[in-house]
């Protein structure tokens, strides 16, 4: 199903998520289909929920009440869980965004997959690589967040450490003389890494991020159509 007619259900875990990014989340996940679906788990009668009720109104987000039963348990999971087999079930949308860093939701993942379904995660860079990889697509927060403020707007990781995944996705993804598309090879990189994101390595896009190692690739063209290939 193309991305722009797919309808997105997106779930959020209130005890793993931030309420200063949602409007960056909901920008994200529109890059992958309509949201139509806006849900917010968590108990609403405890203090650390009280930062999403302005949320709720401004980005049409359906609060979700949990009890906790149990101390130290964490009901939201299940509620959450138990909510997105629903929609699975009845067909009503194409896709889901599970916004959390648990990894409690890998097996649903994998599960909405197993279906056939798209599903995008949106957590922290804590968050577990089981998660990470059961997703189709996984953006980070970070990259979300404004820099300067927090933790800032890059990972950990070398910052060559894409130089492989790029190296791939263009193998996969080059015609006749080596030289393909950035769309396609924006696409085959995730496909490869599921949260592969030019932001990780401070590059707006994918064609800054090529363009850093002359050494390795060179490109053509311009807008739309730029094209990359293994440097000879």
């Amino acid at each position: 199903m193309p991305s722009d007619s797919r309808l997105l259900a997106m779930l959020i875990d209130g005890d793993n998520a931030q309420p200063k990014l949602l409007d960056k989340v909901l920008v994200e996940a529109a890059k992958y289909g309509v949201v139509t679906t806006r849900r917010l788990y968590g108990d609403w009668t405890t203090p650390n929920m009280s930062g999403w009720k302005d949320s709720l109104h401004t980005h049409s987000i359906q609060p979700m009440q949990q009890f906790r039963y149990t101390t130290g348990k964490n009901a939201t999971d299940s509620a959450l869980i138990i909510d997105a087999m629903d929609l699975l079930h009845d067909g009503t949308v194409g896709g889901f965004c599970i916004v959390s860093s648990d990894s409690d939701y890998t097996r649903l993942a994998m599960r909405i997959r197993e279906q056939g379904l798209f599903v995008m995660g949106v957590g922290e860079q804590k968050t577990p690589k089981a998660f990470v990889n059961a997703c189709e697509v996984f953006v980070y927060t970070e990259n979300l967040a404004p820099k300067g403020r927090g933790k800032g707007s890059t990972n950990s990781v070398p910052s060559t450490a894409w130089v492989e995944t790029v190296t791939r996705a263009i193998e996969v993804s080059a015609d006749e003389e080596g030289w393909a598309l950035l769309s396609a090879i924006g696409l085959n990189a995730r496909k490869l890494e599921s949260d592969f994101d030019s932001r990780s390595y401070e590059h707006k896009n994918l064609s800054q991020l090529i363009k850093s190692e002359p050494n390795r690739f060179e490109t053509k063209g311009s807008g739309g159509s730029i094209r990359a290939r293994l440097k000879p």
